[in-house]
């Protein structure tokens, strides 16, 4: 009994010491306490949601460029500075735009929202009323040089998807307004259902927002003739009569916001390594000021992203006391709620040789579910660009945490496409090794409720040790992690 019990004493002592020797040093500076902090600093109100190309998204910025500096970061934006600003052109409905209908006057945005923008007038124009719009049959209906009009339909659209309220609008023009322009309708209007009334005040404050890019991007533009106009479901008796009649002139106004990605730099310790880098990414934006829910109306982006960016900082402390052989670049990036664009800024004006980031570690959303489940995205082909640094991610986990992977989320046939929203897709365009932290969506996504006091703060913990261990190993090994041979995604 005493040789048993001295050999599993000798086991157990062993599996510490492996376990140990697989710890990378820097894992004691990676503390619960110092992400709460910071969390709750930087998901406070006085933020307002940080919404990209407002003066808070870019006071949230220089929070996030103050934390650098106090961890002792290299700054590796402008002038010496941590901050990389960049111009993001807007496209917004002007307010001398009207619309009028049998000669009454809509309210724009109350009445009547502009779901898809153009310039353009409309002088008695008369307007072909289509009914229900599940029954169309677009085969054989003339609609050429016309204005149509026609009652949204839920049926054949998925509403098991996150966000619906945001995205039914855009599913109603997907499938039943966009064959009716490619057959040369000239404007859609599309009169609400239940469904598209209940989904109105969400669709309505993106749409008041207009579209965003960066220069040469394919929104700097309306690229559109078709306007697309949404109507609350009263409407309906206006058109049954066919006797109905559209004027308006709509306008498109484009103006410029600025935007910021902040960056900062650890050298690493290795004379030739050190000219190669580690990209850690998330991002700061989140969506300001909208729609209330149980009275608050700050959507605080606690998790989306702030989770991300407290836990880039504890990282930076980590490497900032054991620095790695390859040097680490923290990028979190500006304006990626309007369309990836501080990332896409990034990749075409790096601030280090781009051949020499060797992969990208993106978060987005790490901070609640079940504290034992996670997933990494880019782990499948066609998403999967490098099997080098998915086995480095695989053993991290593996080594510390030991989450229990959703591999769903990362397929192509997955509802909700989420490997393409996010940060590190511009890298992997690139073929540079990318891939994506995260703890999957949750009912609070781009709400207030998602706020600090819903972080699961020892599920962060653990998300912010796997990246951690991830970018030790990939900082440390003798060759960077190669890029698959033919790695294309699927769009």
């Amino acid at each position: 009994m005493k040789k048993y019990i001295f050999s599993v004493t000798l086991i157990l002592m062993s599996m510490s010491l492996f376990a140990q020797k697989n710890n990378p040093p820097g894992l004691e500076l990676i503390k619960e306490s110092d992400l709460k902090k910071d969390l709750y600093a930087f998901a406070d109100p006085h933020f307002k949601g940080r919404s990209a190309g407002t003066l808070d998204e870019l006071k949230a910025s220089m929070w996030l460029a103050e934390k650098y500096r106090e961890i002792g970061l290299l700054p590796m934006g402008d002038d010496g500075t941590y901050l990389q600003f960049f111009t993001m052109w807007r496209n917004q409905i002007s307010d001398n735009s009207f619309i009028n209908i049998n000669g009454v006057k809509l309210n724009l945005w109350k009445d009547v929202t502009v779901a898809q923008m153009a310039n353009k007038q409309f002088n008695n124009e008369p307007i072909v009323y289509l009914s229900d719009a599940s029954k169309i049959d677009t085969n054989n209906v003339d609609v050429k040089n016309k204005v149509v009009a026609f009652v949204a339909s839920a049926n054949g659209i998925n509403l098991n998807v996150s966000l619906p309220t945001w995205r039914y609008s855009r599913s109603v023009l997907s499938k039943y307004g966009m064959p009716l322009i490619r057959k040369g309708a000239i404007a859609v209007i599309i009169i609400a259902d239940e469904v598209g009334e209940n989904a109105w005040e969400d669709a309505n404050e993106n749409f008041k927002r207009g579209s965003y890019d960066i220069e040469s991007g394919p929104n700097t533009k309306v690229n559109t003739t078709v306007p697309v106009l949404w109507l609350h479901k009263n409407a309906k008796s206006l058109f049954e009569g066919n006797q109905t009649t559209l004027n308006a002139n709509l306008i498109v106004e484009k103006y410029a916001y600025p935007s910021v990605n902040i960056i900062g730099k650890i050298n690493g310790t290795d004379p030739t390594l050190k000219e190669e880098y580690v990209l850690y990414s998330g991002h700061q934006d989140a969506h300001g000021i909208r729609n209330a829910i149980n009275n608050d109306s700050t959507y605080y982006g606690a998790d989306d992203n702030g989770s991300v960016d407290v836990a880039m900082l504890a990282n930076a402390r980590a490497f900032m006391k054991y620095p790695a052989k390859r040097s680490i670049l923290f990028v979190i990036q500006g304006a990626e709620e309007r369309g990836l664009l501080g990332s896409r800024y990034y990749v075409s004006h790096p601030t280090v040789p781009i051949d020499k980031i060797v992969a990208v570690l993106n978060g987005d959303m790490i901070g609640r579910n079940h504290i034992d489940s996670a997933a990494v995205l880019g782990s499948q082909p066609p998403h999967r660009n490098s099997l080098d640094l998915i086995k480095m991610v695989m053993d991290a986990n593996n080594e510390g945490p030991k989450f229990k992977l959703d591999t769903t989320y990362d397929k192509v046939t997955h509802v909700e496409g989420w490997y393409f929203r996010s940060d590190h897709v511009p890298y992997a365009r690139l073929g540079i090794p990318s891939l994506m932290y995260t703890t999957l969506l949750h009912e609070d996504y781009h709400t207030p409720l998602d706020n600090a006091q819903n972080i699961n703060y020892p599920k962060l913990k653990k998300m912010a040790d796997w990246m951690y261990r991830t970018g030790y190993k990939v900082a440390n090994a003798p060759v960077r992690p190669a890029t698959d041979k033919d790695f294309k995604l699927e769009r």
